[in-house]
């Protein structure tokens, strides 16, 4: 035992072996009050034991195998730190492939030749006994499986050779652990760490989550390249499956992991010493939690309680010590034993059953002194069973202090938050008991602040010239106040240039080293303030002109003649700067209401320095004043002292006082409280008053607090009731308030509008009329009348659909109000309800009305199909709206010239029960324009418009036409390309616009002859329509196209279209597709014969003709029907819209059936039959013989 204290010292150096002190200890401390006992105490040696001797066989394994390296440590005290190296004591390197597991195993996913080696070494490191030991060296060869031979392989034994699986990929499978799920338990307050290692080719990665819940962002680490999960501080919280999940390419495999966190005990509530006087009641609580549930025991002074003699005044019940009517034989030590099968927790309480009257240990007559404005605390310390209750008084006769304006700590000390001058005086402080009574008088003294109120100035002085800085300081006349000057925070040079004088220091004969930061500090017994300068030297110039700028703030406040509700406060001017001041703003804070906000007090001349100020009650009041030139205003002078007034009654009521109902049978009365500055004293209340107004009642009042809102109960509905809030405090009540009216709450109207009527003004439009209804009926604020009304009833389809409907408010007492918006043609049904502030009122019975005929909208659609030479076909469907019943369809047309010139205009009425037309005896090869609308007895409908061109005569060349219109869009520009099936050269544009737009197409000129153009200047994410269009007397336009471009990006991409080297490719195939077709022409033209043309010639058909070059077919074959329209898959479809995925060109639509096909001369290898034919369109046929052009087109 070490002498004077309860230390046990073993030195093991001089007194035998360590295992000789391996044990349990415990110390106990004991006196005549009791024992107290410590934590059982555990020592134990050591150790390090060396590795078992073995002898490790090499392995040899084929590359891409899998391998474990064991370590296997030897079990020492505490647990061996494993690592591997190699025979230069260099860490094995590891990473995803390759790690160590957290038994210490050397684990390999995949074998590669670069592990081969012959020194895989295991350390085993006793940080204690500060020793490493070695496991014998590994040796791994690794050889590729293409190296194995039979010879090689039959010299392995199993153990040398695990099997020579070729190096294919594999998915993963797990080293460690085994199987799909495993269990693991942890203690809480522990690290928790969690291992999955596996193999595959390639080499597999490994994720990790929690079933049905997050992994803790902040407690969470992985090691070991992700292969261990480790979760810090774990907690049972922190239950659950976790699950590992290997992959790679091959696949994915999981383990779930069940982690089960268990809880050695720890304290919910410790044991506390107990101080009880004689007769007292008291408890020892003892609370712990733990996984599983810990078990509480007790002893008393180191003994198990259950064996100590009984105490009448001490009951157990499970973790609580019940004492009661206690005796001074009852002091002693317990202890709490809070136990599973993870540790326990013992607990030390004294319980001092003492019987001592107060004492008091502060010395008496002490005396606090305290700088003005600051907390000031007086402390009492005390002693005494039972606990003394402390009370503090102010002077002899004064009664005890309140909390309101004091803070009382629990030892006893008194906290004054803002000392005054007025809390001079003496304290008593007094500590009772049942035992007797003690008390002492402390004395406090409120001295004012040190204050720098002259502080030195930014100095520029000329080298050889003298400068003075001055520090004037106000201070209380009763402290010491001691000055000195600092340089740069250091001492002042022993130099006898610088003098130090009153309130001056004075350096002469400046020189360079003299410039720098000179800093005056004030010191007193109770307070230090500062305040610096800095001084820099320059050489000699010419006296500079004088500066002009808002003056300094004032300064040196001081407030005189305090009076109740005035004070007089003065003030120094600071320097104006060269521009007169020409007044002073006052403003003041209240410190005790909204400290740290100021206001506009006052404002004097500039030639006055103190102003009288009236006051309001019950304010803590501090002033500052700003001094304001021609320049402006300076800053804010420092705050004077603070000066806080005696309280008075309100001077004023609640502003804004109403009074609404939120139910029928209340009445809420709010209104908008006094703030602190207006409630001219403490404990301010509010005195509620109410009287229904046409009643004899008398008033009702309730005086609330803290509260801006009363609800009076049981009250009529909708009842007008006078109001009044009075504002009063502890000093007494504000004038007589003003009164004002309110209602009590509305409830839903009683009775419906009647004689409801509509009048139909027309076919959109209606007006309806009704009758108000009873003022005392609304039961409430009359708000207005509400229409429902919906449509019941198609008066031309006579069918009942769904309809929502729609509500239309009008606003006060009207009578009538107008429904826009109707549907022509159509029943409605209305009614109509009034409304107050709760709702609406009952339906009025419904009225049913019906709009009359509308003109219709257009037609659905319009097609124009079956073009030939004299004729086109038009189909449509009717109008989505036809609002009313159709009488007939006007169809006008007019044809377009070259130049899209419009000429005479057709009208012709079609009936109304017709969707299809033919238009026979119009010109060939000829562009109309066709205007297409429907009619009802309203007058007409809005009107469609479209285009279609009729067949050439045989006898003329066919217009060349343009196919395959293809848009590729981005975000503010597209590329449009086509195909031109004619020879000859024409120059194209290209016409655009935003779908759905009024205005016109947009023309871009292609310069040359080029198949393709870039639209530039696009707005983003816009549909636009295109077209492309020939230059010249046959004029002819693709069909339309519409395409949408990207949105908006954040980053400006490049429009491919504009760079040089995609302008040269386009080209460049331009000009190799022109080279194939003048190739293919001159082939043609030099009389080159097909079989066809051949077996023609042999055989001629008189019915069989040939057709003219502007068929496009080159003096093929069609059919005698020639002027047939031309059917699904031609070249001008009949929707007039171009399908992108269907070849007009393909050569499967010739010859026999898929077999046609070219010889070497590009000659058509089959019997000629005719085209073959599809499905008929429109109950019409036409046919088409093949083109030399297409078909090179379709074979290139």
């Amino acid at each position: 035992m070490k002498p004077g204290s309860g230390t046990l010292i073993i030195n093991i150096m001089s007194e035998g072996k360590a295992e000789t002190y391996e044990g349990v200890y415990q110390c106990t401390a004991r006196n005549e009050r009791g024992a107290a006992i410590s934590n059982n105490i555990i020592v134990r040696p050591s150790r390090s034991p060396l590795w078992t001797k073995e002898k490790l066989k090499p392995i040899i394994l084929p590359s891409g195998q899998s391998l474990i390296l064991s370590c296997r440590p030897p079990i020492g005290l505490p647990p061996a730190i494993i690592f591997w190296m190699d025979n230069s004591f260099q860490r094995l390197p590891q990473n995803e492939r390759v790690s160590q597991g957290l038994n210490g195993d050397l684990y390999f996913s995949n074998v590669l030749p670069e592990d081969t080696r012959d020194d895989y070494i295991c350390y085993a490191r006793f940080n204690h006994t500060q020793t490493i030991q070695q496991k014998q060296p590994i040796s791994l060869k690794v050889i590729l499986v293409d190296e194995l031979n039979d010879t090689t392989a039959a010299n392995l034994s199993d153990t040398e050779f695990y099997g020579a699986k070729s190096n294919r990929e594999r998915p993963p499978t797990f080293l460690t652990p085994e199987g799909n799920a495993s269990n693991k338990e942890e203690l809480r307050g522990n690290v928790l760490s969690l291992e999955c290692i596996a193999e595959g080719l390639p080499t597999p990665l490994i994720y990790w989550i929690k079933e049905d819940g997050i992994l803790p962002i902040n407690r969470t680490f992985y090691r070991n390249f992700q292969k261990t999960l480790q979760i810090i501080q774990v907690s049972e919280a922190d239950s659950g499956n976790y699950q590992c999940i290997a992959k790679n390419a091959l696949g994915a495999i999981h383990h779930t992991i069940s982690v089960t966190v268990k809880a050695a005990p720890y304290w919910i509530m410790a044991p506390q010493n107990l101080v009880l006087s004689p007769g007292e009641d008291g408890a020892l609580i003892c609370r712990a939690n733990g996984n599983p549930k810990p078990r509480i025991s007790w002893l008393s002074n180191g003994v198990p309680i259950e064996i100590v003699p009984d105490d009448p005044s001490r009951k157990i019940n499970g973790d609580t010590i019940i004492f009661s009517n206690v005796q001074e034989r009852s002091s002693a030590v317990y202890q709490c034993n809070a136990s599973n099968e993870y540790g326990y927790l013992l607990g030390n309480a004294f319980v001092n059953v003492l019987a001592e009257p107060p004492r008091i240990l502060t010395s008496a007559d002490t005396l606090y002194q305290v700088i003005a404005n600051r907390p000031a605390l007086l402390d009492c310390a005390f002693f005494g069973s039972p606990l003394p209750t402390i009370e503090w008084f102010k002077g002899t006769k004064g009664s005890a202090l309140r909390e309101d304006i004091y803070v009382f700590h629990e030892n006893g000390t008194l906290e004054i938050p803002v000392a005054q001058k007025d809390s001079t005086g003496t304290y008593t402080c007094v500590a009772r008991n049942k035992l007797g009574m003690a008390k002492n008088e402390v004395h406090l003294e409120i001295k004012e602040p040190t204050r720098i109120i002259k502080q030195p100035e930014y100095a520029v002085v000329q080298r050889g010239s003298t400068v003075s800085f001055e520090c004037k300081v106000k201070h209380d006349h009763t402290l010491i106040l001691t000055v000195i000057w600092l340089k740069d925070n250091g001492e002042l040079p022993s130099d006898g240039r610088f003098t130090i004088d009153k309130d001056h220091l004075e350096v002469a004969d400046v020189s360079d080293s003299d410039g720098g930061t000179y800093t005056c500090v004030a010191n007193t017994t109770l307070d230090s303030v500062s305040a610096s300068a800095v001084l820099s030297v320059v050489a000699p110039t010419p006296t500079p002109a004088p500066i002009y700028d808002v003056p300094n703030p004032p300064f040196d406040l001081e407030l005189t003649d305090q009076l109740d509700k005035s004070v007089q406060l003065s003030w120094t001017p600071g320097d104006d700067n060269n521009s007169p001041i020409t007044k002073f703003i006052i403003e003041y804070e209240d410190a005790m209401h909204e400290a740290g906000l100021w206001h506009y007090q006052a404002e004097v001349p500039g030639t006055q320095t103190t102003a009288q100020l009236k006051l309001s009650p019950y304010v803590n009041y501090s002033f500052r004043v700003m001094a304001e030139n021609s320049l402006g205003r300076s800053l804010p002078s420092e705050t004077s002292e603070q000066y806080f007034t005696k309280a008075a009654e309100p001077d004023k009521n609640p502003m804004i006082v109403e009074g609404l109902g939120s139910e029928p049978d209340n009445l809420v009365i709010t209104w908008q409280p006094l703030n602190g500055f207006e409630s001219n004293g403490p404990g301010l209340q509010y005195k509620v008053s109410w009287r229904q107004k046409d009643g004899d009642d008398e008033w009702t009042s309730v005086v609330v607090a803290n509260v801006s809102k009363y609800i009076v109960s049981g009250t009529p509905t909708f009842v007008p009731y006078l109001i009044k809030v009075q504002a009063l405090n502890d000093v007494g009540f504000a004038p007589e308030p003003a009164v004002v009216m309110g209602h009590s709450g509305e409830d839903l109207p009683m009775v419906a509008p009647g004689n409801v009527h509509v009048n139909v003004v027309n076919s959109t439009l209606a007006e309806v009329h009704w009758d108000p209804v009873p003022l005392k009926s609304v039961r409430g604020h009359l708000q207005g009348y509400r229409i429902y009304y919906w449509k019941s009833q198609s008066s031309s389809k006579r069918n009942r659909r769904h309809i929502e409907k729609k509500i239309l408010t009008f606003q006060g007492s009207k009578t009538h109000g107008m429904l826009p918006g109707l549907e022509p043609f159509s029943h409605y049904t209305l009614h109509v309800r009034v409304v107050n502030g709760k709702g609406e009122g009952p339906a009025s019975p419904t009225r049913v009305f019906h709009t009359p005929e509308g003109v219709p909208s257009a037609p659905s659609s319009l097609k124009i199909i079956n073009p030939t030479l004299d004729s086109l076909t038009l189909e449509w469907d009717p109008p989505s709206h036809p609002n009313g019943i159709l009488t007939e369809y006007t169809l006008k047309y007019q044809p377009i010239n070259s130049t899209h010139e419009l000429g005479p205009l057709v009208d012709l009425k079609i009936p109304a029960n017709k969707t299809r037309w033919t238009l026979k005896n119009l010109n060939f090869s000829t562009r109309y324009k066709f205007y297409f609308y429907a009619q009802t007895s309203a007058g007409s409908g809005s009107q469609i418009t479209e285009e279609a061109v009729t067949i050439m005569d045989e006898g003329k060349m066919v217009n060349p036409r343009i196919s395959k219109l293809t848009v590729a869009a981005a975000e503010t520009y597209a590329n449009i390309s086509w195909e031109y099936e004619r020879p000859e050269h024409v120059n194209f544009y290209v016409e655009y616009g935003v779908v759905g737009s009024k205005e016109e197409w947009r023309k871009e000129i292609v310069n040359g002859s080029r198949s393709f153009f870039g639209l530039k200047g696009l707005m983003p994410g816009t549909a636009y329509k295109v077209r492309v269009g020939a230059e010249g007397n046959s004029g002819f336009v693709s069909s339309e196209d519409v395409f949408e471009t990207g949105p908006a990006m954040a980053s400006r991409q490049v429009d491919i279209a504009t760079q040089g080297w995609f302008i040269g490719l386009m080209c460049a195939v331009a000009l190799l597709i022109l080279i194939l077709l003048i190739v293919c022409f001159i082939r043609r033209n030099k009389g080159g014969k097909y079989p066809v043309k051949e077996k023609e010639d042999a055989h001629a058909d008189p019915e069989i003709q040939p057709m003219k070059e502007d068929d496009g077919t080159f003096g093929e074959y069609s059919d005698a029907e020639d002027h047939k329209p031309l059917k699904k898959g031609s070249r001008t479809p009949s929707d007039r819209t171009v399908k992108k995925e269907d070849s007009d060109d393909s050569l499967v639509d010739y010859g026999e059936g898929v077999n046609g096909q070219f010889n070497e001369d590009g000659s058509f290898i089959g019997q000629y039959s005719g085209k073959k034919e599809k499905e008929p369109a429109e109950g019409n046929e036409s046919s088409e013989a093949p083109s030399p052009v297409n078909a090179m087109n379709s074979f290139v």
